[in-house]
C-alpha cells in the first residue's frame, strides 16, 4: 500500500536566474508555493486530489515557460508528490515516478537550488515509496538524500522535519525528536506563513507520536 506523501517545501526566497527576469520567475514560483500551501493545509481532504491535479497542470506550464530554470521543475516535483499522496493507492505510482524524474532533471540544472530542496524532496520520496518490485523506494537512498539536504540547509524546517520523520519510520524515536525539535527552531519564512504554520503543526504531531512510542 502506498503511504501518504507529505508536503516537501523548503526555503525558497532566493531563486537562481538565467535569461528570464528574476521577478518573473519569483512571481510564478511564489504562486505555486502559496497555492500548494492552501491546498495542503486549508482545503478539505476530499477536494485535495482534484485541486492538486489542477495545480500540477499549472506547474507544468511554468516549467515550459522557464526551461532553463531548476525551480519550476522542483516545484512540479513537489506538487506531483503531494498529488500522489492525495490520490493514494497504486494509482499514485506513476505520479511519484514522474515527481522523481522532475527532481532529477532539476538536479542537472542546479543541484543546490532552493536551499537543497531537491534532496529533501528525493529523500522523502525514497522512504515513503514502496520498494522494488512495486516502486523505487529505498531507505538507504533516502538517508543519503536527506543527509545531503541537511548539509546544504542544516537549519531548514523541511530537511529537519523529513529527516525526523524518516527516523521515526526507522524506529529511532529519540534521534527523531532531536531532529524535529531542531526543525521547530527554523527561522520563519516571511512569504510562507501558511506553510510554516502547517508544517509546525505536523512537527508537533510527530514529536508527540515519538514520545508516546518511547514511553510505551
Amino acid at each position: 500500500m502506498l503511504k501518504t506523501y507529505t508536503a516537501i517545501i523548503t526555503v525558497a526566497s532566493l531563486l537562481s536566474v538565467g535569461t528570464v527576469s528574476a521577478n518573473s520567475v519569483n512571481d510564478d514560483i511564489s504562486y505555486l508555493q502559496k497555492e500548494w500551501a492552501i491546498i495542503n493545509y486549508k482545503t478539505a481532504e476530499d477536494e485535495r486530489e482534484n485541486a492538486f491535479s489542477l495545480l500540477a497542470e499549472k506547474a507544468k506550464e511554468t516549467v515550459n515557460k522557464y526551461p532553463e530554470h531548476a525551480e519550476p521543475l522542483v516545484w512540479e516535483g513537489i506538487i506531483l508528490s503531494t498529488y500522489a499522496g492525495a490520490k493514494g493507492g497504486l494509482g499514485a505510482l506513476d505520479l511519484i515516478e514522474e515527481a522523481r524524474n522532475r527532481l532529477l532533471e532539476a538536479e542537472k540544472i542546479n543541484p543546490e537550488v532552493l536551499s537543497g530542496s531537491i534532496y529533501t524532496s528525493l529523500g522523502s520520496l525514497y522512504y515513503q515509496a514502496p520498494g522494488w518490485p512495486i516502486s523505487f523506494g529505498s531507505n538507504d537512498d533516502a538517508k543519503l538524500y536527506l543527509k545531503h539536504a541537511l548539509e546544504l540547509n542544516p537549519n531548514g524546517i523541511d530537511p529537519n522535519y523529513f529527516y525526523g520523520d524518516f527516523l521515526i519510520e526507522q524506529g529511532k524515536y529519540q534521534e527523531a525528536i532531536a531532529a524535529l525539535e531542531h526543525a521547530l527552531k527554523a527561522p520563519s519564512r516571511p512569504n510562507r506563513p501558511v506553510a510554516d504554520i502547517g508544517r509546525k503543526a505536523e512537527i508537533n504531531e510527530k514529536i508527540s507520536f515519538a514520545r508516546k512510542k518511547i514511553n510505551q
